[in-house]
């Protein structure tokens, strides 16, 4: 079963999806997943160095009471998945090529999870920039990649234009919010669903499978 996972990573229902995808997973061990990270940048024209984090929400939310009642919500659903959002240690909202050029990196290198994963934690819980080159660096030194290698590739602009093709595809196959998950190609998911409902497509996806093995040519 090939499962696509459309995010960013400076989204937290796409932090608080991915939690509830893992326990989805794990209810279903005899399914065979191959999952591949794919980008949706949430903010494509940002500065590279990103921009202050009050500024961007009082562009994206009005500032004030929106703001509360958004991070309160994430925060409870975060909660409940074992995620302690920390929004107030957050100084900077980043660009995220870099950190979807990492991603794509680990992936050569079958660390991509612990990548992400680790993006998550630094940016939505530690409060650190993952648009940073040195940060991100870290990062993937944590998940196992080597130091000089990856910093290098970061310095670089390799994967940059893959990155961005990758972003215009979801927009093409009709992706206009994250988390979504596209199945086999065929099946898509929006939001950040319950185990019991990605349980329902994982059902839906795994007998359709078994009936196309069964029926005749």
């Amino acid at each position: 079963m090939r499962i696509e996972y459309v995010f960013d990573t400076v989204c937290p229902w796409c932090y608080v999806g991915k939690r509830r995808f893992e326990k989805a997973l794990a209810l279903r061990p005899d399914v065979r997943a191959a999952i591949h990270w794919r980008p949706f940048l949430l903010n494509p024209d940002l500065p590279p160095e990103g921009i202050d984090r009050q500024v961007y929400l009082d562009r994206k939310f009005g500032g004030g009471a929106r703001v509360q009642r958004v991070h309160a919500a994430v925060s409870a659903a975060g909660l409940a998945e074992g995620i302690d959002f920390r929004f107030d240690l957050i100084e900077k909202t980043p660009n995220t090529l870099n950190s979807h050029r990492l991603i794509r990196h680990a992936a050569g290198r079958g660390c991509e999870g612990e990548v992400v994963e680790g993006l998550y934690r630094a940016y939505f819980v530690e409060g650190r920039d993952i648009g940073d080159i040195q940060v991100l660096a870290q990062i993937a030194t944590q998940a196992g990649l080597p130091t000089n290698e990856t910093r290098e590739f970061l310095e670089s602009d390799i994967d940059g234009a893959v990155v961005l093709n990758d972003n215009a595809r979801a927009h093409r196959l009709g992706v206009n919010g994250v988390p979504c998950l596209i199945v086999d190609g065929v099946y898509a998911l929006a939001g950040a669903q319950e185990p019991e409902i990605l349980l329902r497509l994982i059902d839906i996806v795994r007998e359709s499978e078994t009936e196309a093995a069964f029926s005749p040519n």
